[in-house]
């Protein structure tokens, strides 16, 4: 089945003129991010800021993730205890997938121990048609904690962040989280013109979300497929690779690293390269240098890779991780750059000290 062009770009609409970015040409995560030659491996983590942290949990007691989200100095304390305490070489903004959704008026929330739950979902043209689309001002708590963090950072550059097309669409189609993606994979298959009615429509709020984020200063930007793993790679291609590619292109102007990561997407891989991504991120499924192998191409340069520790191993003995580590660190050297990371990420019940011993670990190797 032939795909249906996409429709242009919408106009960049700025809720304020670009921040100027800092000058952080050094930053081992943006010179391993471009396949240059860091002065060490740099480490970031998934999830870095959250419930692994006491202090996270002592700021957020009451408080729920939405509203967390939509409060510049919140949303700037949390990004920044990780790289205290542990020293990694970014911050990640603390924000969730469906912070533009929920901005922009869609009816979703976030329900603790479930994820983001739809109110209505939306599977039907009626449905997709209502979707509004998001004004950057509507995101201006967001820019304003990105506005506090580029004055609280120093030299530690800060990614950017938002949801792919798919992803999106996937919590939107099933109300909720799933295990099998039914109603979604139906509706692809059976109304292939709406799927892309839809996913044009996420593409275009994501697009705005990232742009606004890189208007207000970020230095790189990760575009999460989450679910993408669920996928042939037929149908990745057909009904994702598109507005993801539309998405990752949308911000290319900016001259930012732009990394894309989903889970158990080794399949995906040379796909999701295809997609426009500068960095790939990579789970634990598939060895760095494996993976490095699938996405190299004979007139590109080597492909920069991101990951891969499986997040289960940092509640095994501090022997076991450290070989872990050290393998990995020894795999991404097939690369053209790493990215030390774990294959997804952090869980709740990680011990905060384990995590710091990882950072250090890495910066030595």
């Amino acid at each position: 089945m032939t795909v249906p062009p996409l429709p242009p770009s919408p106009p960049v609409s700025r809720a304020n003129p670009p921040t100027a970015r800092r000058d952080l040409t050094d930053a081992p995560l943006l010179v391993a991010a471009r396949g240059g030659r860091p002065s060490r491996v740099p480490v970031w983590f998934m999830r870095q800021a959250g419930r692994s942290l006491p202090e996270y949990r002592a700021l957020r007691e009451g408080v729920s993730m939405l509203r967390a989200c939509a409060d510049p100095e919140m949303l700037a304390e949390i990004t920044l205890q990780p790289v205290r305490r542990h020293g990694v070489d970014a911050a990640i903004l603390f924000s969730d997938i469906v912070v533009p959704l929920h901005a922009a008026g869609v009816d979703i929330d976030i329900v603790p121990g479930t994820g983001p739950v739809v109110a209505a979902p939306v599977r039907t043209a009626e449905a997709v048609a209502a979707l509004p689309s998001l004004d950057p001002a509507q995101v201006s708590p967001v820019t304003d904690g990105i506005g506090l963090l580029l004055e609280r950072l120093g030299d530690t550059p800060l990614i950017g962040f938002a949801g792919a097309p798919f992803t999106l669409a996937s919590y939107l189609i099933e109300g909720g989280p799933s295990r099998n993606h039914e109603h979604t994979k139906a509706l692809m298959h059976a109304e292939p013109r709406l799927w892309h009615e839809l996913a044009g429509r996420l593409a275009d709020i994501t697009l705005a979300f990232l742009r606004a984020q890189l208007d207000a200063g970020v230095d790189a930007v990760q575009l999460f497929d989450s679910w993408a793993g669920a996928l042939s790679p037929k149908d990745y291609r057909e009904f994702v690779l598109p507005h993801s590619a539309k998405v990752l292109a949308g911000v290319g102007e900016y001259g930012v690293p732009r990394i894309h990561f989903g889970v158990g997407t080794g399949e995906l891989l040379t796909a999701m390269r295809d997609a426009g991504a500068d960095v790939i991120g990579v789970d634990w499924r598939v060895p760095l240098d494996e993976a490095a192998r699938r996405l190299a191409l004979p007139d590109r340069p080597a492909p920069v890779v991101q990951g891969n520790l499986d997040p289960a191993l940092l509640m095994a003995s501090w022997p076991v991780i450290e070989a872990e580590v050290r393998r990995i660190v020894a795999e991404g050297r097939a690369a053209g750059g790493h990215i030390f990371n774990l294959g997804h990420g952090v869980l709740p019940e990680t011990d905060p000290e384990v995590l710091t011993r990882v950072v250090e670990l890495v910066h030595s190797l």
